[in-house]
């Protein structure tokens, strides 16, 4: 039994001139697809870990170890989250949602511009993110393969920004790249979903179920 790499949501050419079909495929097909394979093989090669879910291997080896193991099941929760956090039709938060961000941010554009500011001034690779802490919204942002998951947080929305999530459709232009998706294609509706606290376990996979 195995780990499997999700689909995505959405047709790879949804999102038009945001996120192109080309990139889909490498990032989805080849990236992603790349981490599913070489978790799979080092959990075939230790029984201790098999039949673990991916969310309880993420909190095992960033514990205990293996690095290289946390690396790749931690690569897999973080790119099946940050698909599902996307939209190809844009979308406006509502409700409890938009109150928690008035609250912290003074408004959505408040919101998107610290996430930008966040996932340009991050450096090397890794994540922006959005989390409800206390009650609270906060933004931060986690180094390589690093997740939300290692840390306890109650994930809302992470957002990609390894340069190969980009570099087909913005070359090096990574402040392009937040803008444009962070103003035009995160699924508020995903978001207000995990205000329920259970945002570990949408993108968490059980071996072969």
């Amino acid at each position: 039994m195995s780990f499997t790499l999700p689909p995505l949501p959405y047709p790879k050419d949804a999102f038009g001139d945001l996120i192109s079909p080309e990139t889909f495929d490498y990032h989805h097909g080849k990236h992603h697809n790349a981490y599913v394979v070489k978790a799979n093989e080092l959990v075939a090669a230790d029984p201790a870990l098999q039949g673990k879910s991916l969310v309880e291997l993420i909190e095992l080896a960033a514990t205990n170890g293996p690095r290289g193991l946390f690396n790749q099941v931690g690569q897999i929760w973080n790119h099946s989250f940050y698909w599902r956090g996307l939209s190809p039709q844009k979308k406006q938060p509502t409700g409890p949602l938009l109150d928690l961000i008035t609250q912290a941010f003074g408004s959505v554009d408040g919101l998107i511009d610290t996430l930008k500011a966040e996932a340009v001034g991050h450096f090397g690779s890794g994540w922006a993110a959005l989390n409800l802490k206390d009650g609270k919204l906060e933004v931060t942002s986690y180094h390589d393969a690093d997740t939300p998951v290692a840390h306890g947080a109650a994930p809302l929305f992470i957002f990609d920004v390894w340069e190969h999530a980009y570099y087909v459709d913005y070359r090096n232009a990574r402040p392009d790249y937040a803008d444009k998706i962070l103003r035009n294609a995160i699924d508020w509706d995903f978001v207000a979903l995990n205000l329920d606290g259970l945002g570990l376990t949408r993108a968490d996979q059980i071996p072969g179920g």
